[in-house]
């Protein structure tokens, strides 16, 4: 970053601060006379852990400088595609035969609750990368002090600091210089894999061999490792890593990582961040989280999601992510259940009647099942269930793997689902039909016809569905009892006010319920033994599974 300035002497000076990795490249032949001094401060900075920059100066006459901004304004005012591309070759063109004044190094110290976040990430299965522009020794610092990295880790580190490649950058010979990086990173990588390989063979378990490495990675060696001929074997060297440190990496060079990882595995990624060197990282992956602070709102603005401060990410992940993972995963399990108990009534039903077209229902109640009956119980699991309490989550990280591993929206828990549907709505037609049909059902010794019978299966469904929920809800509060035990309240009070409707209106539904139904001690025991058992096989699946093959959340409870 740079700034041209007229000081009180009438000098035009041109002052440019950045990374020594780039900084030191773009010194004159003179300026120089503080290099090696500089780079041992330097070195001793970082390895403390503190931010460093190179700050550097030219002096510039006033011919040279009204040439470069005429071609800079010109630059800045283009609106062609190339506009980016004009500016920096203008910007760079004045970057150059710079004089090294010396170094600063800032303290940045990590936010409150940082390493206790990061470890229980890790615990709730969670991969996490460090993308950033820092030297490597500050870099290495900070993951030391935020506990990605532990004294026991052997760390692989690829960097272009050999003798070779510094003889070549100062020879000028570019082909050579890529080349030689070429070959150097390529079997730096090599090394790398041969030593995962060695360490799985002689551990036999993968898990152990990877948790003991540590990738670390500067931003020169990351542009050659992202290069389509090694970007595979790259890949595959950094995810059988426990950790990967990415240095001095540009904000283009973390979107390409951040691409590479979401292409690569497949798999969902998340970034976060708080500087606007971290857009392009936040806006490429699955998930963007930006942390509001001192470095302004770029990244608040480019993200899905804003916290203040890093350890809210385990909050957010590890509470509402995995509340909101089975409150979806549970509800849309729910939808398919109560849909096939009730949609396969009918069709029983109609081969009952050898497919003559009879209805089973009334057809308000069946346009009233979804939208009346039986929706606000399912909304309110959606919004209100919880498996274990806020504070337990946090506690045992683990339970977030039930999302990595997809334990409650696999197909076998959706098809698991569907058969408990299937079971329910075998249950209710058959039971209610056999203990319902054989005898008389009034007082008068009349028997029932298809209306009783249409308003006793209904009956049976509505309160099964809504029972179901009330088994399979954790977390019950006022609004879940009112919305499950008022819907099947609502059911009555409808088909009670209905049915008092004139016959033109209330066709098959007129004085059903309060004439036939309600009077009968039969309708009442049917229901009572229908709704038992259509609910036993799900009681019984789950007291064994709970016992005897628990999930995670099964465990914390």
């Amino acid at each position: 970053m740079s700034v041209i300035v007229r000081n009180e002497e009438n000098q035009l000076l041109l002052l440019c601060k950045g990374a020594d990795s780039v900084m030191f490249e773009r010194l004159s032949e003179k300026g120089r006379q503080f290099e090696a001094e500089t780079k041992e401060h330097i070195k001793r900075y970082a390895e403390a852990g503190l931010r460093t920059l190179v700050i550097t100066y030219r002096e510039l006459d006033e011919e040279e400088y009204k040439l470069w901004e005429g071609e800079f304004l010109k630059a800045k005012t283009s609106v062609g595609a190339d506009r980016d591309a004009l500016v920096d070759a203008a910007a760079d063109k004045m970057e150059r035969n710079l004089i090294l004044l010396g170094s600063t190094a800032v303290e940045d110290r990590l936010q409150k609750g940082v390493p206790e976040c990061i470890e229980r990430l890790a615990k709730a299965g969670i991969k996490l990368w460090v993308l950033t522009g820092d030297k490597m020794e500050t870099a290495v610092n900070i993951g030391y002090a935020c506990g990605l990295l532990r004294q026991d880790m052997k760390k692989i580190v690829i960097t272009l600091d050999s003798p070779n490649i510094i003889a070549l950058e100062k020879q000028g010979d570019k082909d050579a210089l890529r080349k030689e990086s070429l070959e150097s990173i390529k079997k730096q990588i090599g090394e790398g894999i041969k030593q995962i390989k060695f360490a799985k063979e002689s551990t036999n378990t993968d898990k152990e061999s990877s948790s003991s490495f540590g990738l670390i990675i500067d931003g020169k060696s990351l542009d050659y490792s992202l290069s389509k001929n090694l970007e595979k074997s790259f890949f595959e060297l950094a995810t059988s890593c426990a950790s990967v440190i990415c240095c001095r990496s540009s904000p283009k060079q973390k979107a390409r990582v951040t691409k590479m990882v979401k292409l690569g595995t497949g798999q969902t990624t998340l970034s976060i961040g708080d500087g606007a060197n971290d857009v392009g990282m936040l806006q490429e992956a699955d998930i963007g989280v930006g942390i509001s602070g001192a470095e302004g709102m770029q990244a608040v603005m480019a993200s899905d999601f804003a916290i203040a401060q890093f350890r809210f990410l385990e909050r957010l992940l590890l509470v509402h992510g995995h509340w909101c993972y089975r409150r979806i995963s549970m509800m849309i399990c729910y939808f398919f259940y109560k849909n096939i108990a009730f949609g396969f009534t009918l069709f029983w039903f109609e081969a009952y009647a050898s497919f003559s077209g009879q209805a089973a229902y009334n057809d308000w109640y069946m346009s009233f099942y979804n939208v009346f009956f039986t929706s606000l119980p399912v909304i309110a699991l959606g919004v209100f269930d919880q498996d274990v309490s806020a504070k337990l989550c946090l506690k045992y990280p683990f339970l977030y793997l039930e999302g990595v591993e997809d334990t409650l929206f696999s197909w076998p828990r959706i098809i698991g689902w569907m058969v408990n549907g299937v079971v329910s709505s075998l249950a209710i037609f058959f039971l209610t039909a056999n203990s319902v049909m054989t005898q008389s059902f009034r007082r008068d010794g009349q028997v029932i016809d298809f209306e009783i019978l249409g308003v006793t299966m209904y009956t049976c469904a509505v309160w099964t569905v809504n029972c179901q929920m009330a088994l399979s809800i954790n977390y019950f509060t006022w609004i879940q009892h009112f919305f499950i035990w008022g819907s099947i309240a609502f059911w009555y009070l409808f088909v009670m006010v209905y049915g008092y409707l004139s016959p033109e209106i209330s066709t098959t539904a007129y004085m059903v319920f309060v004439e036939a139904c309600a009077p009968s001690l039969l309708y009442w025991l049917v229901t009572l033994l229908v709704v038992v058992c259509s609910l036993l096989p799900y009681f019984c699946y789950r007291s064994f599974q709970s016992r005897f093959l628990p999930m995670y959340h099964d465990i914390i409870q």
